[in-house]
């Protein structure tokens, strides 16, 4: 399949817990800590990308439709972006455009829960695994959606590292993959309004959009957000999932360290802090998806696995924490919210979503909450889901925004 690129340069859900213990001072170690390369020439910057503008286009390149998407021409984008670090990288994006869609039509960046270390694990290669632990199962739920003659961009909103838990370039890369979008002319983009969506850890990187756009990307025209079961606050998470005592999502905590680590790489070096035992279980999930990384976690704790470092007794580390706790930004979305989760959700600090809503309510912006009827954090996904969608038809109709503030 064809690939285009930019002449000038054809010569990278539950979070932190482990990372209030492994984020003494040191030099950054190699090794598991970081994922087995892409091997695709798509995926790497070919040249020097620091004088490009973010959202660039680099290299695009069409994709057959994966299973059971219908309707549409898929596209991959390969684009400039920053790190949390202000470094240029590398970020992808694959995006659906309906064959019945008009001119400038709608676009929604819909960001996948990828709880992952692995690359294999990010949404563009997912979306064309044959893998039952990797395989994205979202095609029904986009396909109402490309009925509506929506296009629908995909980040991968986890980087080139696949950094876990670096939840601000998450935004970063999301805004990014926006412009990259509408930059790219074949796509009809350009003048699209826009809106972002996520549950999760897809929902953590569309709340860090839609606080982060209007610093850095004012330009964009985005209608609305609807995000789900968002962990607001990494240091908060951090006492939910093992920080002292065993919890059966250990596995995630550990994944959020690691994935710190290789975004932060010098104020975080996760791998000379971890015990025998904790170099091994880093050794095994350090290129994992989901379920690999649950299974090697369960019922283990940060205590158990680390030399008793604690972030807390070392402000930089807590400092990376704390940059990627959405509740301690003080910046504030200037697009109206549907922000939906269940009031006793498990996984998540609800305390910081309830006091990040009531902080964007004071500031002005448009904030309709709905709490679901369910205990469990994934149930609540699909309840919240049918409103979620009728909220982003009436964004993109130009209705009022209804607010519960």
């Amino acid at each position: 399949m064809g690939i285009i690129r930019r002449s000038f340069l054809s010569a990278v859900g539950a979070v932190a817990a482990v990372a209030v213990v492994l984020a003494a001072p040191g030099t950054a170690s190699a090794g598991a800590q970081f994922p087995i390369p892409n091997a695709d020439p798509f995926y790497s910057e070919g040249g020097d990308i620091s004088g490009v503008a973010p959202g660039t286009v680099i290299a695009a390149r069409p994709m057959p439709n994966p299973p059971n998407f219908v309707g549409v021409n898929t596209w991959q984008l390969a684009f400039r972006s920053t790190s949390s670090l202000g470094k240029p990288i590398v970020g992808v994006t694959t995006v659906f455009v309906p064959v019945n869609k008009a001119p400038d039509g709608p676009l929604l960046s819909y960001q996948q829960i990828v709880n992952a270390l692995g690359l294999k694990c990010a949404p563009s290669q997912a979306l064309y695994s044959t893998d039952p632990n990797v395989v994205i199962r979202d095609a029904a739920a986009l396909n109402v959606v490309f009925q509506r003659g929506w296009s629908v961009a995909m980040p991968d909103h986890l980087g080139p590292t696949s950094a876990y838990g670096a939840a601000k370039l998450g935004g970063q890369i999301t805004l990014d993959g926006i412009r990259a979008a509408q930059n790219f002319d074949p796509l009809q983009l350009r003048n699209s309004p826009v809106a972002i969506a996520g549950y999760s850890g897809g929902g953590m990187a569309t709340a860090w959009a839609a606080a982060l756009a209007p610093s850095y990307a004012p330009e964009l025209n985005i209608v609305g957000s609807a995000q789900g079961g968002v962990p607001m606050n990494l240091i908060k998470m951090a006492y939910l999932l093992g920080e002292t005592n065993p919890h059966p999502t250990f596995g995630l905590a550990l994944a959020a360290a690691i994935g710190l680590g290789r975004e932060y790489p010098d104020t975080m070096p996760v791998s000379e802090s971890l015990t025998p035992q904790g170099t091994a279980m880093m050794n095994q999930v350090a290129n994992s998806c989901t379920n690999d990384i649950l299974a090697v976690g369960a019922n283990h704790s940060a205590a158990e696995i680390t030399a008793n470092r604690s972030v807390f007794q070392d402000p930089e580390g807590r400092r990376v924490v704390e940059e990627n706790s959405l509740e301690l930004y003080p910046g504030v979305p200037r697009a109206p919210i549907f922000e939906w989760h269940s009031p006793t959700d498990g996984l998540i600090p609800v305390d910081a979503i309830d006091n990040s809503t009531a902080r964007y309510c004071a500031a002005g912006t448009p904030v309709q909450t709905l709490l679901t009827p369910t205990p469990d954090h994934l149930s609540a996904a699909l309840l919240g889901l049918p409103a979620a969608l009728q909220w982003l038809v009436d964004r993109f109709a130009g209705l009022p925004a209804p607010s519960t503030c």
